[in-house]
Formats: structure tokens, C-alpha cells, sequence
């Protein structure tokens, strides 16, 4: 068992597309925790995470510190959550029926690494 990250991703399209109405952001809302919901109800659900403000900072090596996320980039970073799985694969699973797919995002899996300190 081990724990997965699940970084939610728009375009710059499918961000405009967001801009809804008050209802419509609510039944999207209720997909989201329906969705979370069931990954707590089978034990996967880690940290639901939070969604994340569309405007940052970028910060580099050389101290250099620019506005981001960069418009011309190809995906934005909506938000995060961490479940348990078996395996990648089984994480990859557990993301069927996510409301990002739904809207025309994607969900970029990574595994957490442990490190013993």
C-alpha cells in the first residue's frame, strides 16, 4: 500500500469554460464530493486536499521571482488530493468518474515517495 497524489489539471480552455453559473458550480461541487466521498467511504481518501487560486509565484534557483503559473502553459493546476492504493495502477483506477474528466481536465498521478528519516 502507498499513498498517491492526484494533481488536477485544466487547459486554459476548460478554465474559461468554469467561469458558470452560481448553480452550475454547485452541481459540479456535489460531483466533487460525491466523488470524495465514495474514495473515504473504501478507506482510499488520504487528504481531499484543497483547490488552488489560479494566480502564484514562481520562485528559481538564482532567486529570480515571476508571476505564475505562466499563461502559455499547456495545463494550469487546479487542485491536489492524496489517496491509498496498492499500486499505481490501482490509483489510476480510483480516478473513474473524477469530475476533472468529466469537464475536460486530467488528473496527473504520482506516488509519494517515502523516505526514512
Amino acid at each position: 500500500m502507498g499513498q498517491f497524489l492526484y494533481i488536477y489539471r485544466m487547459t486554459a480552455a476548460a478554465r474559461q469554460e468554469a467561469r458558470i453559473t452560481a448553480e452550475a458550480a454547485q452541481q459540479r461541487m456535489q460531483l466533487w464530493m460525491k466523488w470524495l466521498a465514495d474514495l473515504e467511504a473504501k478507506g482510499h481518501l488520504k487528504d481531499r486536499g484543497q483547490p488552488l487560486e489560479f494566480e502564484g509565484k514562481v520562485v528559481r534557483g538564482d532567486k529570480a521571482v515571476t508571476d505564475g503559473p505562466y499563461a502559455e502553459a499547456k495545463d494550469l493546476v487546479g487542485g491536489y488530493s492524496i489517496v491509498d492504493a496498492g499500486d499505481i495502477n490501482q490509483a489510476v483506477e480510483f480516478t473513474q468518474g473524477c469530475p476533472a474528466l468529466i469537464f475536460g481536465g486530467s488528473v496527473e498521478v504520482r506516488p509519494v515517495m517515502r523516505i526514512n528519516y
